[in-house]
C-alpha cells in the first residue's frame, strides 16, 4: 500500500483539541472527502478519526476525535499527516500526484534526449513549473504550459516534454 503526505499539524487551536492544519492537497475542501488521516508519533503509527474542519485563511481548523484537549494537540505539533493513495480516489485523465511525478526522468520531444530528473514541482497558481536536475549544468526550471508536456508515463517513470526556445541557455 502506498500513502500520500497531505499536510501538517502547525499548531494547536483552542483549549479543546482542535489543531491547525496546512494542507498540501489541491484545495483545503478536499479534506472533507476523508475521514481520516494517519500520522507517526515515537515511531507509531496512528489513525486520527476526523470529526469536523473549519477553514481560517489558507489553513484548516480540524477537531480530531482521538485529541480531547489542547495538551494532548501540543504533542501533535508538526507531525505529518497522510492517507492510503487509495482513500483520494481516481484522479482525472492526465492528473497525477506530485510524489509520482519525482523521480521521473524527463526527455526532450524534439530528439528523445534525456534532459535529468524529475526534482520538485512547484505550483505558480496560473501554472506548474518543474524542477529538472541536469548532470552537469544548472537545474532547469520548465513552465508546464499548454504544449509543453506531451506524455506522462508514471509506470515506466518517464516525462516527455517540449522545451520552449530560449529556456535551456
Amino acid at each position: 500500500m502506498s500513502f500520500l503526505e497531505i499536510g501538517k499539524i502547525i499548531n494547536t487551536h483552542g483549549l479543546k483539541g482542535e489543531v491547525k492544519v496546512i494542507t498540501w492537497m489541491d484545495s483545503p475542501e478536499e479534506f472533507e472527502k476523508l475521514s481520516y488521516v494517519l500520522t507517526k508519533k515515537a515511531g507509531q503509527e496512528i489513525k486520527l478519526l476526523i470529526d469536523t474542519i473549519k477553514y481560517q485563511k489558507n489553513n484548516i481548523i480540524v477537531k480530531f476525535k482521538e485529541i480531547p484537549t489542547i495538551e494532548v494537540a501540543e504533542s501533535f505539533k508538526n507531525a505529518v499527516l497522510f492517507v492510503p493513495k487509495e482513500e483520494l480516489g481516481d484522479l482525472p485523465e492526465g492528473v497525477y500526484y506530485i510524489a509520482d511525478l519525482i523521480g521521473c526522468e524527463v526527455y526532450k520531444e524534439e530528439t528523445g534526449e534525456k534532459i535529468g530528473i524529475l526534482t520538485d514541482v512547484f505550483s505558480t497558481g496560473s501554472n506548474d513549473v518543474y524542477e529538472i536536475k541536469r548532470e552537469g549544468a544548472k537545474n532547469l526550471y520548465v513552465p508546464i504550459i499548454d504544449g509543453v508536456k506531451k506524455s506522462v508515463d508514471i509506470d515506466a517513470k518517464k516525462i516527455v516534454i517540449h522545451i520552449p526556445e530560449g529556456l535551456e541557455e
